[in-house]
């Protein structure tokens, strides 16, 4: 019997075109009387993608709750500029305060725990422990993380560098330390290969040919860097100039791996250049953090798209 993974790329408010097009799944689904939630077996995030994840795997609300999350007055709230201070906002403190997507995060996803993924069925979502200088794929699979709120885990897995604080939190039986984490996208902003893996590991009877990914990215950036200019940047420059972040969380390498081990059709990625192209004029800024009312509307066209 096989076995399919939903990933969700990171992407910051770029998430509400993912939830966008999840809603018109979920739509032609219910014609079936049927849900997302009857398919997938392996729910895959990093960052906004693992926020959407978690909710479909330990929550009950409905995919177009989660898609309403992605709205106007929830983004200013979670993209709340940084008060503090003689501080440079992204430069020499994060850009944006963190007790809006903490609140929102708490208040949307309740109690709910990795241990409420369904039966047989499983979540990751992807961060980088920084004192540890390591990935950390939190995932329902681990007994003792099975315990961890999804909410805080979503938290974590969302604390972009130079956007929001990072996070620390309490991994029972991992450590007697605590974790200070990021953002999963700085190692696998689409986390497609790391939920191949636990595939093959938690149902070893399962093999390649029985494994399905649909793959969702939250747009692919086109905006041009300056090549000859990058040659006399440092860091301050390649932070404010060049995006460093997007460029370390570019996806691609990982459709590459994927559509080259799984086999041919098994893998779908749907995803869509963020500029001007036929039957879609009015595309929405690349910023993981542009979070005008515009802006999310076109987000949201994507999705359609």
């Amino acid at each position: 019997m096989s076995k399919l993974i939903l990933s969700l790329d990171g992407g910051g408010i770029r998430g509400a075109a993912t939830t966008q097009f999840l809603s018109h799944v979920e739509t032609e689904l219910k014609q079936q009387n049927q849900s997302i939630r009857d398919y997938v077996d392996f729910y895959a995030g990093t960052s906004t993608g693992s926020i959407i994840a978690l909710a479909l795997a330990t929550t009950d609300l409905t995919m177009s709750e989660i898609n309403d999350l992605y709205n106007f007055e929830n983004a200013q709230e979670i993209f709340e500029p940084n008060k503090g201070l003689f501080e440079i906002d992204g430069i020499n403190a994060p850009k944006y305060e963190v007790n809006g997507k903490t609140n929102l995060l708490r208040k949307s996803m309740g109690n709910a725990t990795l241990d409420n993924v369904g039966q047989d069925k499983h979540v990751l979502a992807l961060s980088y422990a920084i004192e540890k200088r390591a990935p950390m794929a939190i995932k329902s699979t681990i007994e003792a993380h099975r315990s961890l709120l999804a909410s805080d885990v979503a938290d974590a897995s969302s604390a972009a560098p130079t956007y929001f604080p990072t996070h620390e939190m309490d991994i029972p039986a991992q450590s007697e330390d605590d974790f200070f984490l990021v953002d999963g996208g700085v190692i696998a902003n689409n986390p497609t290969m790391c939920a191949v893996s636990e595939v093959r590991n938690i149902w070893p009877h399962i093999e390649m040919d029985q494994i399905r990914v649909l793959s969702i990215g939250t747009g692919f950036m086109t905006r041009k860097i300056n090549g000859p200019d990058s040659k006399k940047w440092g860091a301050a420059q390649w932070m404010t100039h060049g995006h460093i972040l997007d460029v370390l969380s570019d996806e691609r390498v990982v459709a590459y791996q994927a559509m080259a081990i799984l086999n041919r059709g098994a893998y779908i990625r749907v995803n869509a250049e963020l500029q001007t192209q036929p039957g879609f004029q009015t595309p929405p800024d690349d910023a993981m953090d542009d979070v005008s009312r515009k802006n999310i509307t076109r987000l949201k066209s994507l999705g359609d798209f």
